[in-house]
Order: C-alpha cells, then sequence, then structure tokens
C-alpha cells in the first residue's frame, strides 16, 4: 500500500515504467482523474452546505451524519482518482489492459441510497408539519 501511495508523488518512477505512449492516452486519463476530482470536491462542497445550511432535521444530529458521510465520501473519491490515475497511467505505459474498477457502481449505488433517505426525511418533514 505504501509502495502505491510513494508512486502517485514520484513522477520518475512512472516514467521509468514501459514505453511513452501517445499523449493522447496520457491526456484523457489526466481528464478523468480530473472529473472524478470534481466530483469529490462537488460531495466535499455538499458535505459543508449541509451542515451550515440544511435546517435541522426530525431526526436527532440527522444534518450532522449526511453532511460527514458526504465530506468523507469526497475524500474517498479523490484518493481513490489519484489511485485509479496512477494505475491507468501505468497500465496504459505497460500496454496492459486497463484496471477495471467497482468504484463507480459504488459510488452510484451509495449517491442513490442518499438520495432516497433525504426524500425520506423531506416527506416525513412535510407531513409531520400538517
Amino acid at each position: 500500500m505504501w509502495e502505491s501511495i510513494r508512486r502517485w508523488f514520484d513522477p520518475r518512477e512512472l516514467r521509468s515504467v514501459g514505453s511513452t505512449p501517445d499523449y493522447r492516452f496520457s491526456l484523457a486519463n489526466e481528464r478523468t482523474f480530473l472529473a472524478w476530482l470534481r466530483t469529490g470536491l462537488a460531495l466535499v462542497g455538499g458535505g459543508l452546505a449541509t451542515a451550515q445550511f440544511l435546517p435541522p432535521l426530525p431526526l436527532r444530529h440527522l444534518r450532522e451524519a449526511i453532511a460527514v458521510v458526504l465530506l468523507l465520501l469526497g475524500g474517498a473519491v479523490a484518493v481513490r482518482a489519484v489511485d485509479h490515475w496512477a494505475r491507468t497511467e501505468r497500465a496504459i505505459r505497460l500496454g496492459e489492459e486497463l484496471p477495471a474498477s467497482r468504484f463507480p457502481a459504488i459510488l452510484a449505488l451509495t449517491v442513490g441510497l442518499g438520495a432516497l433517505l433525504l426524500v425520506a426525511a423531506v416527506l416525513v418533514t412535510a407531513l409531520g408539519g400538517r
């Protein structure tokens, strides 16, 4: 694990592996990394906005729980983005199959489940107020 993390910060290590690929593939890999990074930043922003601006919800500390989940998910997406970028760049340079990942599916399911829970909380608040 520490070896993988060390490689994120050492471009010489990455360039020493395999051969120089067509730059378009490296740039496409970098654009994908940046898209994942934007997703992570959006989740962090959503977590901060939830903590600061969402009114208290009917369940005690639900607002804080939602904020913490969004913040942790945003951090996980950012770390996962750089790891996937490095593994993909290495595979491109070595002419290997690109690494597969279940992370996009896990992220999508987590966000979808979170949205359903928020819908339930909104409905409870709306119906409970009548």
